[in-house]
């Protein structure tokens, strides 16, 4: 492993540093300041919600448009383009002086941090990498871990100490500043694909390119979406209603903040575990189990429990989030070919901000409603195990078309 990180240094820290800004468009970050903007503009708990899902919704429906850009476009110069908008809206997003402002920040922020910044990294890594393509991507997504992990907490203490718009400045002064160069200057040099002839013992199979119309047009391909819709929807889903859990449950207020570094080591060791595990055996043959985990985290807090319930479900959340992540990211360019691989994954990508969008305004409202979460977790669990079962379906179809 170090081996490998040493040779693909620049790569892979590039797109590390792309996956981690990406957390000023991330809910985790961003609900960070949900009770600030509550507060500032008069916003009931599920107006908020629909007004982030409303903006959540319009950025998915623009990043098939401008993912594709980067099939035509070299990474080095979208970055160019992304990380200054990217900044622009977190400045947005902290100095906002009205609902609508605000709301064109949450766009943006989920526009181009969440979507564009994560389509990047994984794009040009599917691309880049062939024989080791699931090690290589499994390091990349660990930047979303370690945005995870020291993003809010540092948020969190720069706001206190000066204001929540402090924390927003000083956020886009980082993705200026440090993000911007950093990753510019690892992606200037594309990597070139290549086969290391001593250690490969079975040739890779040859992938047609499939163009994004003749993938859309593929049974298999919506089945495939249906799982990478269910972290999205629930992860979001969990962390967006975080304070809502922790007075719901009767668990201390602090407890979440500290479950965040379970979740982050948690997903980072599974990352590790599903990139050799794909490199391996291959993409389907992890597909059946990916969201087993998942449903198990929805089913532990669909009922009450101790401070110690949080706990649990964050590491079934890590286990989910780090076999996703790495599955995911791998799946497209194994099955899909390289060639349009940055279309195919905007409709991914967008696919998945939908569902993030999705998230915490259909709970919010149902909330409003007198349909409370633990009740909604029960149905989120059993979704994930119908999901499961369509994907070991999915999984036996995509062998024999590969046999």
């Amino acid at each position: 492993m170090l081996k490998f990180i040493r040779d693909n240094f620049r790569w892979i820290a590039g797109g590390f540093a792309l996956t981690y800004f990406s957390s000023f468009g991330q809910t985790y970050f961003i609900s960070s300041s949900i009770a600030e903007w509550q507060s500032a503009f008069s916003l009931s708990h599920g107006e908020i919600g629909r007004l982030y899902m409303f903006a959540t919704l319009a950025s998915a429906l623009c990043l098939p448009l401008l993912g594709r850009l980067v099939d035509l476009i070299p990474a080095h110069r979208m970055i160019t383009f992304v990380m200054p908008v990217l900044a622009a809206a977190t400045l947005m997003a902290g100095y906002a002086p009205s609902v609508t402002v605000l709301v064109i920040a949450i766009f943006l922020l989920r526009l181009f941090g969440q979507g564009m910044m994560t389509h990047m990294a994984l794009t040009a890594t599917g691309r880049w990498f062939a024989v080791e393509r699931g090690r290589a991507i499994s390091l990349v997504v660990l930047g979303h871990q370690g945005g995870e992990a020291t993003i809010p907490l540092v948020f969190a203490t720069i706001a206190i100490a000066y204001g929540y718009q402090t924390g927003w400045l000083v956020g886009a002064a980082a993705v200026l500043l440090i993000g911007l160069p950093f990753a510019f200057w690892a992606y200037q040099q594309p990597r070139e694909p290549h086969l290391r002839d001593s250690e490969l013992v079975n040739p890779l199979r040859h992938v047609h390119s499939w163009t994004r119309r003749e993938v859309t047009r593929d049974p298999i391909f919506w089945v495939l979406l249906t799982g990478v819709l269910a972290p999205s929807f629930i992860g979001t889903t969990i962390f967006y209603h975080q304070n809502y859990m922790t007075a719901l449950h009767d668990w201390p207020p602090q407890l979440f903040a500290v479950s965040l570094v379970v979740l982050s080591l948690t997903t980072i060791v599974f990352a590790l575990i599903t990139g050799a595990l794909v490199d391996r055996f291959g993409t389907p043959a992890i597909l059946p189990y990916s969201l087993l985990p998942l449903s198990f985290s929805c089913f532990a807090l669909a009922f009450s429990g101790p401070p110690a319930t949080l706990f649990v479900v964050m590491i079934l959340l890590g286990i989910s989030y780090g076999v996703s992540a790495t599955l995911f990211g791998s799946l497209w360019p194994e099955i899909y070919g390289t060639a349009y691989l940055g279309s195919i994954r905007a409709v991914t990508v967008s696919a998945g901000v939908f569902a993030t969008a999705a998230g915490p305004g259909l709970t919010g409202t149902l909330i409003d409603r007198g349909i409370e979460l633990p009740t909604q977790m029960i149905y989120l669990g059993g979704y994930c195990l119908l999901t499961a079962a369509a994907l070991s379906m999915a999984s036996m179809t995509l062998r024999r078309r590969f046999a």
